[in-house]
């Protein structure tokens, strides 16, 4: 019985790890409010190598339309504000000698549709992934079947192995259906 409460944990795990990485995920879909988030995958060339754009500066919200970007040194101002154009992320760094606004624009009804779409694919992958999980988990208890563990033990396992796949897929649907309301109000 230990393998199989063994599979069950590492099951659970698993998908409670791949729930965290979609909420991270999530975040990252920028939903007309300005956020730090939004700029994590900026990497800026720092003196012959690229590191993101947190390694070089502060990052910080002054307000709900405007991310602040302060350089640690002076000199990478112009390479940090070429990195955040170059990320094609839709916005316009004003440099101002000290440090970089961004104004983050208000989404247009078709950019809102668009993040929605974007949002609920960050999701199905999010459920891919559970499903797989879960098929591993299938496939480990039925090799213990045939290791020897008595049948009723494993149609409980699977049992047990659907009933946690189930309730994480709904905790990914939750998810979406947050983000939906937050992309969708203006």
């Amino acid at each position: 019985m230990s393998d199989i409460k063994t599979v069950l944990e590492s099951a659970k795990n698993q998908m409670e790890k791949t729930i965290a990485h979609l909420e991270v995920e999530l975040a990252k879909v920028r939903a007309g409010k300005a956020n730090p988030s939004m700029l994590d995958n900026v990497m800026v060339d720092y003196y012959g190598s690229k590191v993101t754009l947190s390694n070089t500066a502060s990052v910080n919200t002054q307000d709900s339309r405007t991310i602040i970007v302060q350089p640690w040194e002076k000199a990478m101002l112009t390479p940090i504000e070429k990195a955040i154009q170059a990320a094609n992320l839709g916005f316009n760094p004003q440099n101002d000698g000290v440090l970089i606004r961004i104004i983050v624009p208000p989404l247009t009804e078709d950019r809102r549709k668009d993040l929605v779409k974007t949002a609920k694919s960050i999701t199905e992958d999010a459920k891919v992934g559970i499903r797989n999980i879960r098929k591993e988990a299938m496939e480990s208890v039925k090799g213990l079947q045939k290791a020897g563990t008595p049948e009723d033990e494993v149609k409980s396992a699977e049992a047990k192995i659907q009933s946690t796949t189930d309730e994480f897929v709904v905790k990914c649907d939750k998810h979406l259906e947050q983000k939906e309301k937050e992309i969708i109000t203006i």
